[in-house]
């Protein structure tokens, strides 16, 4: 077993009279000290010089009380003194989250995480700003703390709730590493989250224009521009793409390979949740003949084994990704559309699905298919080789009614302003009315030669049964078939009729 002890070094006497303390750790026939902060006057010594003042003897007593307890649960038996000694030293260490967090993150980017360790960067700087130092410990991370640092994110709409979170996750992979509950080593001893209540992040609008929107968008000009590849050009076709690609991201269309583009169809597999399904997200996409020129357009050459040529021109996604919608924001100026209204390449991510579910008439699963989310059949999707094909054809029906249609999309019509006008006939008009009891038709006719309501209503009463109880309510509905206005009321036995 190792043996602690508080010494001096008599060799090495300060400037002010006084000799820095130290805890020896002896084991194994080898010796290590370990420095203190104590210091003790030759009063505080023995004329053997060993430490007798009992203001530096009681808390380094303690500390080696400590430090037995924890090396009693361990075997230690085949160490030497310097690593019980560095046991030892990392027990007593105040850990510094920042460094372990910088480690978390690290590791992620090695495991391919980018885009995930980018927004734990984020959180991190965020909370380190606030903290006012890059080195914050995990002792200053206390409910009181941790709560304050999270009421400074309330302006935000997403990064209150997406950066604890992202801390809270390094936390707790720092507890089931650097903590081993089995032999009684804590080295953090701080969990504040319990106490924590993190924000849910604002619910984003919809992103989604309508399809005659949309048509406006790629049909208006381009801004003026002297550079070879102008950014409103590049946002446009990137944004038609994407569109016509069923809402592929920019992060996929950027990373694709030659080798994921043969016989007209790209197969991939989606960037933000490839690591997360157990599919690893995979969809084959056929290239429908309306962006085919793009494809030509903006194909690399030889010296890469990407599909596209933005490679050349954007070290990264992400920086891809931010001259697109700046491109795209350009042409939403030229065209005077408020700033607050400008789209984004995930407009029309947004706007595909919108126009597939109300204007082709998919179900939600079939646009989710069709957009490689995740599926709660994943189990199911493990056993079935997967046919693509009718996300392909669905894909199809919405270029069609964007692009080659001018049908008004059902969202334009309903965001059209209600008539409020009167409903009103005359004998030139073909009517179609009906009445009902209970829900049973009691009478119906389709006719012209009706001037006014009060007409259709007499009408329809003439072939009421005579058995309906006084005081009944009955319902009207009449239908102008030429203009496809209803008009439905209801008249009380007795009173109306």
């Amino acid at each position: 077993m190792a043996i602690l002890t508080v010494c001096v070094n008599k060799q090495r006497k300060r400037k002010d009279g006084c000799y820095s303390v130290y805890i020896r750790v002896a084991h194994n026939g080898k010796s290590v000290y370990l420095p203190t902060d104590k210091v003790v006057s030759g009063k505080g010594l023995s004329s053997s010089m060993e430490v007798i003042d009992p203001f530096v003897l009681k808390p380094l007593s303690t500390q080696i009380v400590n430090w037995l307890d924890a090396l009693n649960r361990q075997d230690i038996s085949a160490w030497n003194a310097r690593q019980v000694a560095e046991f030892l030293k990392n027990l007593n260490e105040d850990l510094v989250f920042s460094d372990y967090a910088r480690k978390h993150i690290d590791r992620m980017i090695d495991r391919g995480q980018e885009r995930n360790a980018k927004n734990y960067q984020l959180a991190l700087q965020h909370m380190e700003r606030y903290f006012g130092t890059t080195k914050v410990k995990f002792a200053q991370l206390t409910s009181i703390n941790v709560n304050k640092w999270v009421a400074t994110l309330s302006g935000t709409a997403r990064a209150k709730e997406m950066y604890p979170i992202c801390i809270r996750q390094i936390f707790r992979a720092a507890i089931d590493e650097l903590n081993d509950y089995d032999n009684g080593i804590i080295r953090v001893k701080t969990n504040p989250w319990g106490k924590v209540k993190i924000p849910a992040a604002d619910r984003p609008n919809k992103k989604a224009i309508t399809a005659e929107a949309c048509r406006a968008f790629f049909a208006a000009p381009l801004p003026e521009s002297k550079m070879i590849d102008p950014l409103p050009e590049l946002g446009r076709d990137v944004a038609m793409m994407s569109l016509c690609l069923a809402g592929m991201n920019t992060i996929d269309i950027f990373n694709l390979c030659k080798e994921d583009y043969h016989g007209g169809i790209i197969h991939y597999k989606r960037a933000k949740t490839t690591r997360t399904r157990t599919d690893d997200a995979y969809i084959e996409m056929r290239v429908p003949e309306v962006i085919k020129p793009l494809f030509e357009k903006y194909r690399a050459g030889e010296h890469t084994d990407r599909l596209f040529r933005f490679c050349d021109r954007f070290s990264t996604s992400d920086s891809f990704c931010a001259n697109v919608n700046t491109g795209i924001k350009q042409i939403c100026k030229a065209m005077g559309m408020p700033k607050e209204q400008w789209y984004c390449v995930y407009t029309f991510r947004h706007t595909w699905a919108t126009t597939a579910q109300n204007d082709c008439d998919a179900t939600i699963a079939e646009v989710g298919f069709a957009m490689n989310h995740s599926h709660r059949h994943t189990v199911t999707r493990g056993y079935v080789m997967l046919d693509f094909s009718p996300a392909w054809r669905l894909n199809e029906k919405v270029i069609d009614f964007i692009f080659f249609s001018d049908a008004t999309s059902r969202r334009m019509a309903k965001e059209q302003p209600e008539d409020e006008g009167l409903f009103r006939i005359s004998p030139k008009m073909l009517i179609r009315a009906a009445a009902f009891f209970q829900g049973k038709c009691l009478a119906n006719f389709e006719d012209i030669g009706y001037s006014n309501i009060d007409e259709v209503t007499k009408a329809l009463v003439s072939q009421f049964p005579a058995d309906i109880p006084n005081r009944s309510m009955v319902q009207f509905k009449i239908v102008n078939l030429d203009n496809g206005k209803v008009y439905v009321y209801e008249h009380q036995k007795g009173k109306g009729f």
